[in-house]
Formats: C-alpha cells, sequence, structure tokens
C-alpha cells in the first residue's frame, strides 16, 4: 500500500493555531517538539481546554472543512486507531466508507484503547476528553451548532462509530455522544429559561399603557423569541438524533461499560432537565435496566435514580416509576453485588423520606433484617433506613416536654423501648452488637444514652409507662452492653471488617470522651444494677462484662473507692450467690481486669479477692474431708458443698494463680478415689480435672518465669506424670464428658510438655519434657475412633436418645471437632507418630462436610514435615480401607461397587494433595507405588499361581497416582513392578486380572504431562491434551474395553510408545461456532431499533469477554411491550436531513466482506489439515 500523506492540526505552546500547511499536506511542528494533533493536547493536558477549543473554533472559520477533519481524526485516535482520514476521503467518501477504512487499519495486535488503559495518564485522559466536548458545545453555543453542518458532520460520523463491530470504535464513540448530548441538554435548557425570559418581558411591556408601550421593543422581543424557538427547535432535533441513533440502541450493547454509560447520563438528563426528560418516556430505560445482569450498570441505574429522589420537588413526576419498579428496587436490596445493596438500600430509604405510603410494611421487613447483614456498609445502609422510619423523633420539643413530666432527664424512653421491641422480634438474629454496629453511625445519639438505658432498668415505671418484662431487661441489658463495647474499642464487632484499622485524632478523641463518660456513670450505676438483679444469672453475667471497658484510673482520679467498695461486695455476693460457671467466669474475670498492677486500686481489689479465695478454700477442703469420709453413704449435700465450691475455685483458678492454696492435692485425691471405687460424681469428675490442669499450668508459668533448682523441676514432673496417669484411667470412664474431659487435657499437656518446651534457650527444662508411650498413642487414637467418626444415628443414642435440635447438633459437631483437631495437633508437631494419622485420613470423604478442612490441613502440615512419611501414611490409609473391604465381601471383590469406587475416589483425592510440581514430590511418590506394590503382592492366592494375589485390586487403586510419576520413574516403577510378576501374569487375560493391566498401562504411557498417548483398540482412540498447548481431539468408547484392546496387541517387550512429533501451530484461530454464525444474519421482516432488530445486530459486534450472543436484558420481550404500553411516549424522533446522514443497516455489508471469509476459511482449512496430521 503506497505511502499516504495525512493532515491535522497544528498546536503551538503560545496556544496560536498554526494557519500555514507545506504543500504536501503534511502537518508542521514547531522546533520544541509540542503536540501536533488534537488528541495529543488532550491527552497531555497541558493547556487549558478551553484556549483549545478557541483554537479550533478560529480554525473552523478560516477552513470548517479541514477543522472538522481534525475533530474527525480526534475520534478515530481517541479510539486507539492507527488509521488517519485524508482530505479526499473526506471530500469524497461516505461515512460507511471511511470507517470500514479505518476498520481494516485498526491495530488489532492488542485488544486496549485509550479509554481501557490502565494508569494516571488514561484516566487523565477519559476526563480531559469528556472536558473537551463540553467546552467545544459550550463555546459554540451561539453560532456555530446551528450552522446544519458541524453538529450534522460529527452526529453522523458518531452514529456510525457506535454501531461498529470494533469495541473500540462503539465504545469511545458512545461516550462521546452522551457527553455531546449532555452538553446539549444544557444549552436546551438556557435557550429554555431565555424563551421564558424573554415571553416574560414581552407581557410585561405589552401590558403597559397604550402611551408609554414601545412597540420597538416588543418587536425585538418578539425576534428574539422567534430566534430562541427556531434554536431551540435546531438542539431538539440534535438530541432526537443522537437518542435515536446511539442511546437507543447502546444502552442495550453486549458491554456492560457502555451500557453504564448511557445510563449514567440519561440520569445527568432527566436531573439537569426535569421538565424535558424527567417523564416515564425516558424513565422506562432507566427501569428497564435494573435488571441489567452486571452489577455495574445496576449500580448507575441506583445512583441516577439516587439524584432524583433526592429533590423531593421531582416527587410527583416520579410517582407512576416507583409504582411500577419499587418491587425491582426493593429486591435488589438482596443483590449479590455488595455495592449494588447498599446503593438499592440508600435509594429505599430516599423514597421512604419522599413519601412514607410508598413502601408497604412487607417492603420495610425485606430491608429491617439487613442490619444483621455481615458485610457491614450493607448493614450500615440498613441502619440508616431503621433510624429514619422508627428511631427519629417527629417532634423532640414534645418528647422532651413528656418526659419532664414523667421526670425522666432524657427524651429517648419510647426510641429505647422500640429498639428492645424490635430487637426482640428478630427472631431469627439474636446478635445484639451487630445491630448496634449497623444503627452506629445514624443513631449514635440514641444508643449513647446510658443514663436513660439505666433509668429504665432501675427506676419503677411512672404512670403512662408500660412495665419492662423480664425478656426485654435482658434484651436491653444486652444491648446496652453491645453499646459500651461499641463506644470504648472504636471498631465493629468480630464478623464485620477486616480487622482494627488505625483510628484518626477525633475519633481518638471522640473515643477517649466516650470511655470517660461511660466509666464515670457506671461506676456509680453498675452497682445498683448488680442489686437488683443478683439473682438473675444471665443478666449478672452480662453486667459483670461492663467493668472491663473502664477507665480504672477514674475510680483513685475521682476519689470513688467507695463505688469500688460497693462493686466489690455485689461481686462477692454474686460468687456466695451462683454457681453457673458463665457467671462465675465474669466474676473471675472482672477480679482479673481490677487487679491489673498498672492501676492504684490493686492492692485494695487484691485484698478482697485473697478473702474471697480463703473462704471457698478452707470451704472446699472440709466438705472434701467430709465426702471422703461418707464414702457409699455421701448424700446430696455433700456432692452439692464439694461440686459449689470446686467450680467457683476452678473457675477463678483460670485466670488466677492459686498455688498457695494447693489445690491439686484434694482435686487428686477425689479422681483417685473415683478411679478405684467408680462412684465419683461426673461433675465433681470434670471440675477436678479442669482445676488439676490449671494448677499444673500455673506451677510451670512460676517455673518458667524464675530460675527453678532440680527439686522444682522433679517435683513438677511428678504431678504432672500422676496427673496424665490420672487422665489416662479416665479415658475408659463410663461418663461422656469425663472422657472428653481427660481426652482434651492429656493432649493439651502432651502438646505443653513435649519437646518444643526446650526451644528458645529453655535445655534445662528437658526434666519436665513427656513422650507419649505406644499403648497411650493407641488409646488416644482409640478414642478418637470411637467419638469423633461416628454415624448420627450413634450420635443420637449417645445423649441417652432425647430428641436434638440444630443447636444441640451444632453443638455435639463443635465438641467433636475439637477432639480431632486436639489430636491431629499431636501428629502435625510429632508427638504422635504419623502412622496414626492413617486411620484419619482414610476417614477424610465419608466425613468431609464434618472434619474434611482439618484433615486437609492436618496432611498438608505432614507433608511439610516429611514427605516420605506422610506418602508412607497416605497409601497405609487405602491399605487399611481395602483390607477392611475384604474382610466385609471377601477376596471376589465387585470392582463396581460405590465401595471399591469410594477408595479409588479417596485415591484421586490424595492424588490431588501433591500438586503440579512434580519434582518436589517425586521420591514420595515413587515410595508411594513401592509400598502399594508390595501390598499388592503381599500373599499368594492359596488355590495356587495361576490366580491372582488376594490385594491384586489394590493396584487399580494405585492407578490414581500414577500421573504423579515423572516419565523416567514411571519406568523404573514398571521394571519393581516387572519383579513380582511371573509369566503366567503376564499372558494372563481374564477379567479378573484387569488391575495388573491398568496399572501396568498407566506405567506404560508417557502421561499426560511429557506426551500424547494413543490407545490403540477396535472401539477407542484417544488423543490427549501435550503440555504444549495443542488441540486436542477426545473421541470417547469404553475404557475397559480399550485397555483391553491395548493388552491384547501389546508385543512381549512391552515397550513403551514413543512420543508423537507434535506438529507447529501457525494459528489459533478457532472455527466459528455454526449456531452462533447463524445468530449473526438477521431477520428480513425485523424494523431497525425494534427489540427482534437489536437481538440480530448483537451478532454484528465484537467478541468480547461477556457472553454476547446472550439478551443483556434481563426481561423478555414480551415484558418490554407490557412495560411500554404502560408509560405514553412523548418523544418525536424527527432526524433532520443531512448529506451526511445514512441509516444504521448502511453498516452491516462491511462485516461480511468476501475477502474477510475467505481468510477464515484458510484458517479453517489449517486447523483441519494440522489435525488429519496429528492422528496420523
Amino acid at each position: 500500500m503506497p505511502h499516504t500523506k495525512t493532515i491535522s492540526l497544528t498546536y503551538h505552546k503560545n496556544r496560536l493555531f498554526q494557519r500555514g500547511r507545506k504543500a504536501n499536506g503534511m502537518a508542521q511542528q514547531n522546533g520544541e517538539g509540542d503536540p501536533v494533533t488534537l488528541f495529543e493536547v488532550v491527552k497531555q493536558g497541558k493547556s487549558a481546554m478551553q484556549s483549545v477549543v478557541d483554537d479550533w473554533i478560529e480554525s473552523y472559520k478560516q477552513d470548517r472543512d479541514l477543522a472538522l477533519l481534525d475533530l474527525i481524526n480526534f475520534f478515530i485516535q481517541c479510539s486507539g486507531c492507527k488509521g488517519t482520514v485524508r482530505i479526499e476521503m473526506f471530500r469524497n467518501m461516505q461515512n460507511a466508507e471511511i470507517i470500514r477504512k479505518m476498520t481494516e487499519e485498526f491495530d488489532e495486535d492488542s485488544g486496549d484503547y485509550p479509554l481501557t488503559i490502565s494508569g494516571p495518564l488514561w484516566k487523565k485522559f477519559r476526563y480531559n476528553f469528556c472536558e473537551f466536548i463540553c467546552v467545544l458545545i459550550r463555546q459554540c453555543q451561539y453560532s456555530i451548532i446551528y450552522d446544519e453542518y458541524m453538529m450534522d458532520t460529527v452526529i453522523s460520523l458518531l452514529t456510525g462509530l457506535s454501531d461498529s463491530q470494533v469495541r473500540a470504535f462503539r465504545h469511545t464513540s458512545t461516550l462521546a455522544a452522551m457527553k455531546l448530548m449532555t452538553a446539549l441538554v444544557n444549552v436546551a435548557l438556557n435557550l429554555s429559561i431565555n424563551q421564558d425570559n424573554t415571553q416574560r418581558q414581552y407581557e410585561t411591556e405589552r401590558n403597559k399603557m397604550v402611551g408609554k408601550r414601545a412597540n420597538e421593543k416588543l418587536e425585538l422581543l418578539l425576534q428574539r423569541r422567534k430566534e430562541l424557538q427556531e434554536n431551540q427547535d435546531e438542539i431538539e432535533n440534535m438530541m432526537n438524533s443522537i437518542f435515536k441513533g446511539i442511546f437507543v440502541h447502546r444502552y442495550r450493547d453486549a458491554i456492560a461499560e457502555i451500557r453504564a454509560i448511557c445510563i449514567e447520563e440519561i440520569g445527568v438528563w432527566m436531573k439537569m432537565y426535569s421538565d424535558a426528560f424527567l417523564n416515564d418516556s425516558y424513565l422506562k430505560y432507566v427501569g428497564w435496566t435494573l435488571h441489567d445482569r452486571q452489577g455495574e450498570v445496576r449500580l448507575k441505574c441506583l445512583k441516577a435514580l439516587q439524584n432524583l429522589y433526592t429533590n423531593r420537588e421531582l416527587f410527583p413526576k416520579l410517582e407512576l416509576f416507583t409504582n411500577r419498579f419499587k418491587d425491582r428496587i426493593v429486591s435488589m436490596t438482596l443483590d449479590k453485588e455488595y455495592d449494588v445493596a447498599v446503593e438499592a438500600i440508600r435509594l429505599v430509604t430516599l423514597i421512604l423520606q419522599g413519601s412514607e405510603d410508598a413502601l408497604s410494611n412487607e417492603d420495610c421487613e425485606n430491608v429491617y433484617h439487613l442490619v444483621y447483614s455481615a458485610h457491614r456498609p450493607v448493614a450500615v445502609a440498613a441502619g440508616e433506613f431503621l433510624h429514619r422510619k422508627l428511631f427519629s423523633r417527629h417532634d423532640p420539643q414534645a418528647e422532651e416536654a413528656l418526659a419532664k413530666r414523667r421526670g425522666r432527664s432524657s427524651p429517648n424512653g419510647n426510641l429505647i423501648r422500640m429498639l428492645v421491641l424490635f430487637f426482640l422480634e428478630s427472631e431469627l438474629h439474636e446478635h445484639a452488637a451487630y445491630l448496634v454496629d449497623s444503627l452506629w453511625e445514624s443513631s449514635q445519639e440514641l444508643l449513647k444514652d446510658w443514663e436513660c438505658m439505666t433509668e429504665l432498668l432501675l427506676e419503677e415505671p411512672v404512670q403512662g409507662e408500660e412495665v419492662l418484662s423480664d425478656r426485654q431487661e435482658s434484651a436491653l441489658i444486652e444491648l446496652t452492653i453491645c453499646t459500651i463495647r461499641q463506644a470504648a474499642e472504636a471498631h465493629p464487632p468480630v464478623g464485620r471488617g477486616t480487622g482494627k484499622r488505625v483510628l484518626t485524632a477525633k475519633e481518638r478523641k471522640t473515643q477517649i470522651d466516650d470511655k470517660n463518660k461511660l466509666t464515670e456513670h457506671f461506676i456509680m450505676a453498675l452497682p445498683m444494677l448488680l442489686s437488683k438483679y443478683q439473682t438473675d444469672a444471665e443478666k449478672v453475667a452480662n453486667l459483670l462484662q461492663i467493668p472491663q471497658y473502664f477507665d480504672l484510673d477514674v475510680y483513685s482520679a475521682g476519689r470513688m473507692e467507695k463505688h469500688l467498695d460497693a462493686l466489690l461486695k455485689q461481686i462477692k455476693f454474686v460468687v456466695e450467690k451462683h454457681t453457673d460457671m458463665e457467671v462465675l467466669e465474669a466474676c473471675s474475670k472482672t477480679y482479673s481486669i481490677l487487679c491489673s498492677e498498672e492501676y492504684t486500686i490493686m492492692n485494695r481489689v487484691d485484698i478482697g479477692r485473697s478473702q474471697l479465695i480463703d473462704e471457698l478454700a478452707e470451704r472446699f477442703n472440709h466438705s472434701v474431708e467430709e465426702l471422703l469420709q461418707a464414702g457409699e453413704e455421701a448424700d446430696d449435700d455433700d456432692i452439692y458443698n464439694v461440686l459449689s465450691t470446686l467450680k467457683k475455685l476452678t473457675a477463678f483458678h483460670n485466670a488466677h494463680d492459686l498455688t498457695r492454696w494447693d489445690l491439686f492435692g484434694n482435686c487428686y485425691r477425689l479422681l483417685r478415689t473415683g478411679i478405684e471405687q467408680g462412684s465419683m460424681p461426673e461433675q465433681i469428675a470434670v471440675q477436678a480435672l479442669q482445676c488439676s490442669h490449671y494448677s499444673i499450668l500455673w506451677q510451670l508459668v512460676k517455673i518458667t518465669e524464675g530460675a527453678p533448682s532440680k527439686d522444682d523441676l522433679l517435683a513438677l514432673r511428678r504431678v504432672v506424670k500422676s496427673f496424665l496417669a490420672v487422665c489416662q484411667q479416665c479415658l475408659s470412664n463410663v461418663n461422656t464428658p469425663v472422657k472428653e474431659q481427660a481426652f482434651m487435657l492429656l493432649c493439651d499437656l502432651l502438646m505443653i510438655f513435649s519437646h518444643q518446651l526446650t526451644t528458645g534457650s529453655r535445655e534445662g527444662l528437658q526434666p519436665l519434657v513427656f513422650n507419649p508411650d505406644s499403648s497411650l498413642q493407641n488409646e488416644l487414637l482409640n478414642f478418637i475412633l470411637d467419638h469423633v467418626f461416628i454415624d448420627q444415628d450413634d450420635e443420637n443414642q449417645s445423649i441417652e436418645g432425647d430428641e436434638e435440635d440444630e443447636a444441640n447438633k451444632i453443638e455435639a459437631l463443635h465438641k467433636r471437632r475439637n477432639l480431632l483437631a486436639a489430636f491431629s495437633k499431636l501428629i502435625i508437631y510429632d508427638i504422635v507418630d504419623m502412622p496414626a494419622a492413617a486411620d484419619i485420613f482414610k476417614h477424610y470423604m465419608k466425613y468431609y462436610n464434618d472434619y474434611g478442612d482439618i484433615i486437609k490441613e492436618t496432611l498438608s502440615k505432614t507433608r511439610q514435615t516429611d514427605k516420605i512419611l506422610c506418602a508412607k501414611t497416605l497409601i497405609l490409609s487405602l491399605q487399611q480401607l481395602f483390607n477392611e473391604l475384604i474382610q466385609d465381601q471377601g477376596p471376589n471383590l465387585d470392582r463396581t461397587s460405590s465401595h471399591v469406587s469410594g477408595i479409588k475416589e479417596l485415591a484421586r483425592r490424595f492424588a490431588l494433595t501433591f500438586g503440579l510440581d512434580q519434582i518436589k514430590t517425586r521420591e514420595a511418590v515413587a515410595t508411594l507405588h513401592k509400598d502399594g506394590i508390595e501390598f499388592a503382592f503381599k500373599y499368594q492366592n492359596p488355590k495356587g499361581p495361576e490366580y491372582p494375589p488376594p490385594n491384586l485390586a489394590f493396584l487399580e487403586v494405585l492407578c490414581e497416582f500414577s500421573s504423579k510419576l515423572l516419565r523416567q520413574d514411571k519406568k523404573t516403577v514398571h521394571s519393581y513392578l516387572e519383579k513380582f510378576m511371573t509369566e503366567q501374569m503376564m499372558e494372563r487375560r481374564e477379567d479378573i486380572w484387569l488391575p495388573l493391566i491398568s496399572y501396568r498401562n498407566s506405567l506404560l504411557t508417557g502421561g499426560d504431562e511429557d506426551r500424547m498417548s494413543i490407545t490403540s483398540g477396535s472401539s477407542t482412540r484417544c488423543l490427549k491434551v501435550s503440555s504444549h498447548g495443542l488441540f486436542c481431539v477426545w473421541c470417547r468408547g469404553s475404557a475397559e474395553e480399550s485397555v483391553e484392546s491395548s493388552w491384547m496387541m501389546r508385543n512381549d517387550t512391552l515397550q513403551t510408545p514413543g512420543a508423537l512429533q507434535t506438529p507447529q501451530l501457525t494459528s489459533t484461530v478457532l472455527r466459528e461456532n455454526p449456531r452462533q454464525a447463524a445468530e449473526h444474519l438477521p431477520e428480513q421482516n425485523s424494523e431497525p431499533g425494534s427489540e427482534s432488530d437489536y437481538v440480530h445486530k448483537r451478532g454484528l459486534m465484537e467478541d468480547d469477554a461477556e457472553p454476547i450472543f446472550e439478551d443483556v436484558m434481563m426481561s423478555s420481550r414480551g415484558q418490554l411491550e407490557d412495560m411500554s404500553e404502560e408509560f405514553e411516549d412523548t418523544m418525536v424522533i424527527d432526524l433532520p436531513p443531512s448529506r451526511n446522514r445514512r441509516e444504521r443497516a448502511e453498516l452491516r455489508p462491511d462485516f461480511f466482506d468476501s475477502a474477510k471469509i475467505q481468510f477464515y476459511e484458510k484458517k479453517k482449512s489449517l486447523f483441519t489439515s494440522l489435525c488429519s496430521i496429528v492422528f496420523i
């Protein structure tokens, strides 16, 4: 193709337009290398956009053809096209021909173009591109746009480009057209305002008396009004051309980003010029697109509607739209895209603010429950809706007056009651922390009104107020605790957000102020609350969480020690009154917080704590003596006295060092007595085990923190050894809770006192290291098999036949998972021998839903420790399953049974865990095959050598690991296999020998990653995909027939087939799907712009990552027709005549060019020939 010379605008750095051009038509440049094309000027953005536009207008006034040529090339280059429109092309060719020419010159090597390229430069270019179009129209609005040449040319070009097959042309021209339309809407709005002003001036002048009326002014006003009307008509024609020629087709484009542009801009038009555009004829497009399958398009719809619903004056015009599409908007609050759901909730909130009657109770309830969403932005948006609907005070002054009459200091009493009722009515959700967090941003003043909450809990209701029920009081206390936590910690609850973020200075100050406020209030209120609810375990347990959020310095700084004494007195009373572990642990934690050494109140609290423990310890020792002396004659009072005090001491021993009271001795006596006599109550045994465990841990802490002597180490070793022996004996206890407690403590202590105890320069602690012997390991393993891997029926029977609800089942599963995790840690850290894991791995498939994650993580960690031993453990687990199957079904296995398939599936899953790096796992996989082969030939068939070994079927399981062998390792493993085979085995072809045949075949093939393997036979030919990326043909047949026939046709040497030569493919063009090709052809009877026309035109668009052969609208054609009937179409589309205007159909023949069809046919024939070469 001969070199073509181009013409383009040249811009100087001093903003002067370069008028002179060379005779050959080439653009001139200044000596400083400044940008010379309009595209480069806009891309770099160094010049003010208004000056760039002014220069272009100056050039247009001198030669409008050359100026328009530069503008055309600007749009072409902004699309990423390297071609340039020449002056003779512009003057002599139609737009369709120009676009076809530019399409041929488009660079197809890359799919990127300016609007899609990432980076700050191109992001700025998009902004400059849009600004240039807006400024261009603004500067031309008084003269040039009405010359019937410039705008007709630009609109005609953009309409043609928007119908292009090339995505870059379509995307860029659509954005340009929509921004052009927005600028024209602004011009139309100004014209409308000027018309109104002119009309008003005319009416004013005409209404004057005849003598004072200025006829010349009336004539000027009439002439101006006529001129403005003509301009208005011209602008409306232009807007109609863009809307009908571009928008109505591109808002349903196959590319989501193009659809999003259209919806975003129509929202701008409706807000900017609501008198013209805010009607059902335009709103229906936004309503239909609410069903778009792409989230970004739905998001643009919602944001466009938000801009409209924000203005309450527009609500009357939105009434019909609201009624028609309200259900869809409400349903979008549950959108799978969280960003869309958030904006949908905000839009529903705006609708609620504009008209409370617009939403039904059912609509509101659909949004209410979202305050419990785990996604915080969704929950916060729902919280804003809930606040607007339920918790916003309609008449604050009246409510404050009512509160004063009732003697309340806060007017929020009724709102807090309403919050409590809402929380209780949310029966499916019991997450008060989530509810508080959702309302925190919108209802913070209400949620921080702790004085009002305390008043409702402490004071008696006045006349006209209802008494809070017990359930309501519990809910209010729970909500109060959550608000305190939110204020003190200043971050969302667990499960919301990615973690604690760094607070800003303002947020940090707010947090400190809130913490001081709640501390000063509850230091005085908490003792009174505990006094009122001291007998209610649930309420007390919640109230005792409050001190952990205190600023404890306030006690000493504010001279509030008397309130501290009152708090300690109430806590002591609670400890004496309750035996519930939740309450006792809350008391223990509160003492632990108050005893922090950094606060001056520590000594006062420590004295109170010591007095309490002295009393409990003395009572415990006395009750233990009485219980042991009574023996089998002990009554319920003796048992209760021991159990109640032991529970309290155990709860405190968890957070406090009580070793100086020597609780281990009496606990050990209780355990030994229970083992010897077998009559110790279950709960006493469980608590004694736990208390002894805490005592050992506190002794270990003292030893590790100090410089222990040898006697101290030996003394602790004796204690640990005796306790481990007791726990091991408890594993055979008849009571399940005792066994589970003993098992967990055994696992914990074996982990703590393992070889890792001496790491970190602690070699002196070597005497404390315990290694479990084989008998203990077997007992632990048997416990796991008996109590973890059980069926649901067994589980129900183990709980005394009681019916379990869903919550109890989940709790039971949680306990079993903890048991399995505790034992798995012993395997991972090499405390229990790794082969013990085989009994766990074999249950991977059967119990995948319950324990799959734990078993998989155990497998991964053990492989990191020792790859070879882990592989041996895997094959051992498969061998165990195989042996169990042999015992159940006998030596003649049905290889098609579900049990055999289950073992093979488990082997396949194990093979997948080896990953893709065969070099790293090479030795481990080879060892696995070696052990598998030895197992298969371990026993001879007692019937004689002509019969297969009993375990030969195991080779079929072993086939699942053959793909993980390297090529050279396959030969080695095959050679090892032949050592176990006799000549008779090699000659056998019966079905009973198929496992051996299949395994040998898997070793003889080159492997999927190394070569193509062809299995010849009468019914099957398979060509596998090579690692070089060849196209493949996979002909399916009977797998067993192919394997059998290949072995029947093999020669005696059984040489591995050589790899076929890989032909070099010169093209990656795939044949077109005939069905899709048929969809490219439009129906002859469809009208341009109709729904059917759109369905077929989508086939003309370029291939994209999105499925373009599906309708981009979620609504069917029938639904669209129904919607169209509901809206009155007030638009009249009248395309203005122009020599460059053409119908959209003119571009269609370009995409079925005979030259292009011949090109793809050549590609198709090349692909067919290559496939034939591969088969030859």
